[in-house]
């Protein structure tokens, strides 16, 4: 199956606009002012540049690039880069906002960014690769910052190109400066148990929610969409809580066994076949869509956004979602989801362990001095638990779903330092 014909793409919905939705039901629940709202709802900065790249046949290409910082008044924007031939504006500005909410909902002293590049990674050489992120951060030099704004890895993205933003970075301030990225390989600063992060924060909002919903894990069915780091890895761990875990997938399709699928086989599987689960012979073949709708206890949408749409959300089973990927469930469906009685974890929140990390990671390049990984994976655990139990309480508070509880509270924290600042009129 082609990537054109993979049924893991993007709805119609426009992510920003999505985004505005919840924002304006948890806005009207909290009570927020015209001047809050007006302030909030919009980036404080949108930055695009061209990128003009030598490629290998010696011809010069030049590409697209992102970088939005939507609110820096908690502390530095922080967020990731994806290089993809799906970026566009209004999807940055939207995962730019995402990361503002994701930020205050766990505590972190952060406000949200995003960047992206528009290209397609897997088709360009290494070489070609390191000359566009060099010429990206030359371009970005006075938005990046240790103290301003901090990329980290996304979609397309890993601990190579963080690095070589790093090292460009630093050549262009005349100093060493790790803690202007994170996501980096540990020899260059970078955090241990942060591959997992993400995927752990998933594993424990998911241990939390089952217990609000007294459903032991042990024997507990789940079916896991998208299978990178975050989702294998949400898998793997899921599976060593004693949960089953019937189905996953990529780009190339499902993959469903009723018994139960090796998870740490279909990880050695996947990273011997070129990243893929193509030909994946652990269970029968299904589409990503019929995942959405298996009957299991547990969904784990962490693919792309917009899986999740009014079209299909009555047909899904699940009685508890997580979401490890960025708006995998549209604002259209979210009403759908609540009637039915399903508990949502919301990306804003599940998926939160990979930016606690990487605020670990920074606090570890500021002192210079390195944890364990025990002491960051008890650190995180305790993070992503707090943060549950707040943003649960403000559901039963409000009366709302947890998706819209979640905003209620990042909204309202980030209102409050907004006024304490006081820059209103300046």
């Amino acid at each position: 199956m082609s990537q054109k014909d993979n049924v893991i793409k993007h709805g119609s919905e426009n992510p920003f606009e999505s985004m505005k939705k919840r924002f304006d039901v948890a806005a009207k629940i909290i009570g927020l002012d015209e001047s809050d709202y007006n302030v909030l709802i919009a980036p404080q900065k949108a930055v695009i540049v061209n990128i003009p790249v030598t490629m290998d046949d010696g011809k010069v290409k030049v590409f697209e690039g992102f970088r939005v910082v939507h609110n820096a008044n908690l502390g530095p924007s922080k967020g990731g880069i994806r290089y993809s031939m799906d970026v566009h504006l209004d999807e940055v500005k939207a995962l730019a906002a995402w990361m503002t909410w994701k930020c205050a909902v766990v505590g972190i002293p952060y406000g949200g960014g995003k960047g992206g590049i528009k290209c397609d990674p897997r088709s360009m050489s290494k070489g070609e690769l390191e000359r566009m992120t060099r010429a990206y951060t030359d371009l970005m030099v006075d938005v990046f910052g240790p103290d301003k704004d901090i990329p980290a890895p996304d979609m397309g993205t890993g601990q190579q190109e963080m690095a070589w933003i790093m090292d460009e970075y630093s050549k262009l301030v005349g100093k060493s400066s790790p803690a202007v990225v994170t996501g980096k390989p540990l020899v260059l600063g970078g955090s241990l148990g942060r591959v997992e992060a993400t995927g752990r924060g998933v594993m424990v909002s998911t241990r939390s929610a089952l217990s609000k919903l007294g459903i032991s894990p042990v024997g507990a069915t789940c079916a896991v969409q998208g299978f990178g780091n975050v989702g294998s890895i949400s898998a793997k761990l899921l599976a060593q809580q004693g949960m089953k875990v019937l189905a996953i997938s990529d780009v190339t399709g499902g993959y469903y066994n009723p018994e139960g699928l090796n998870i740490d086989e279909a990880i050695a599987y996947r990273d011997n076949n070129k990243g893929t689960l193509e030909g994946y012979k652990g269970g029968s073949r299904i589409t990503n869509e019929d995942l959405l709708e298996l009957d299991v206890q547990v969904l784990v949408p962490a693919a792309m956004e917009d899986q999740i749409t009014a079209e299909n959300a009555d047909k899904i089973k699940a009685k508890l979602i997580v979401e490890g990927a960025n708006g995998p469930t549209s604002s259209s469906a979210d009403d759908i989801l609540h009637k039915k009685g399903i508990l949502v974890v919301p990306d804003i929140l599940a998926n939160a362990g990979g930016v606690t990390v990487s605020y670990f990671e920074w606090v570890q390049n500021r002192l210079g001095y390195f944890w364990t990984e025990e002491r960051v994976y008890r650190r995180a655990d305790r993070v992503m638990k707090q943060a549950f139990e707040g943003v649960y309480s403000a559901s039963i508070e409000h009366n709302c779903s947890m998706r819209i509880g979640a905003y209620c509270v990042a909204i309202k924290k980030v209102a409050e330092v907004e006024k304490l600042r006081g820059k209103f009129g300046l």
